[in-house]
């Protein structure tokens, strides 16, 4: 894909072939490496990595409506385009030099865990890590993960602690090679994701690869990097449901046109309670999207007026994002039901979007 391909098209292209491996995706529980080498070639990895690296920093609608096209086509593939596109960001808090050894020109894949689940000891101008964390999407296939650590001294016993009294933290950087992964992704849903535990041992990371979101400022100044990070991350997870909510839609269509219902002559798409379900369902759908659009839209107009996204909006921002996802599972609800007996085959596309999207 030539770099000046805006993301939602090179998505929308990406896409057949994104559909034609999703059973190996399911059953691999990982993706593919030629889907992994094309999504890298496409920048879908880099979305919201600094243009400073190499990335794309596009826009929050663009993120949306990319990860959304390709969690249409799978939703395990969707969710580990959203975990590497968001984890781009940790680069815009580390220094430049940092930040740019380790995008790689912007080709290196971040994935990893924000919780605090390890040790980080002081160790000179550094840290000595130790930890395990599960929900490590796309593990196997990221050049660098993360894991969340409360910070102790020198000693290993006694953890720092914020002004607040809280225990510090921090997000260290671990190249792959120094992460041992653990086969524990064994779910009902979102198989593909890969999302393992990983596991570090007495790891030596120096300072300069470690972050804290909530502590740390913002190396970058473009309006991207004006929206909270959080709130980027719950855009993303939104993408992911809706994506999926249409597929499972477009597969109820399909079935229902061709589907004559027991003791009926009519097909499925004939009988009235069908078309009322769908119609609840396009509605739940379309008007959440709508709503988190309009949110997202709101926000980035007035960045980019140079207005700070107050406590207020950050709150519609994330209600707008839970609110997609609720809907969108309701929506494959609807369309699981609705779609009868067919849907309960663990290899039909309907039940795999209900796993999927729960």
């Amino acid at each position: 894909m030539p770099p000046e391909t805006p993301p939602v098209a090179a998505a929308a292209a990406l896409a057949p072939a994104i559909a034609a491996c999703a059973g190996e995706i399911e059953s691999e529980r990982r993706l593919p490496t030629s889907l992994v080498d094309a999504f890298r070639e496409a920048g879908i990895f880099r979305l919201l990595m600094p243009g400073s690296c190499g990335g794309l920093e596009v826009e929050p609608a663009a993120l949306v409506e990319s990860i959304e096209t390709i969690a249409r086509a799978d939703g395990a593939a969707g969710w580990n385009a959203m975990i590497g596109a968001t984890s781009g960001m940790v680069l815009a808090y580390l220094p430049a030099e940092t930040a740019q050894e380790i995008a790689a020109g912007g080709r290196a894949i971040v994935g990893g865990v924000f919780h605090p689940r390890g040790r980080a000891v002081l160790s000179g101008d550094g840290y000595v890590a130790t930890g395990r964390w599960p929900f490590a999407s796309g593990c196997q296939h990221s050049d660098w993960l993360l894991g969340g650590c409360i910070v102790f001294d020198e000693d290993g016993n006694t953890a720092r602690r914020r002004p607040d009294g809280a225990p510090l933290a921090r997000m260290l950087l671990f190249p792959r090679r120094d992460v041992e992964i653990l086969d524990t992704w064994d779910t009902a849903g979102l198989r593909g994701t890969g999302s393992h535990d990983i596991v570090v041992e007495g790891v030596a990371v120096p300072a300069r690869r470690s972050v804290w979101f909530t502590s740390d400022p913002c190396r970058e100044t473009g309006p991207l990097y004006a929206f909270p990070v959080f709130a980027l991350l719950a855009f993303g997870i939104a993408a992911v449901a809706l994506g999926i909510a249409r597929a499972a839609l477009d597969e109820l269509r399909r079935l229902a046109i061709a589907k004559v219902a027991t003791g009926t002559r009519r097909t499925l798409a004939e009988r009235s309670a069908t078309q009322g379900e769908v119609a609840q369902a396009e509605a739940l759908l379309e008007a959440s999207r709508d709503h988190l659009f309009a949110r997202i839209d709101a926000a980035w107009r007035g960045v980019r007026a140079g207005r700070e996204i107050d406590l207020r909006e950050r709150a519609r921002l994330r209600l707008a994002a839970t609110h997609a996802v609720r809907s969108s599972a309701a929506a494959v609800d609807r369309a699981y039901e609705t779609a009868g007996g067919t849907a309960v085959y663990e290899s039909a596309p309907l039940a795999r979007r209900f796993r999927d999207v729960h």
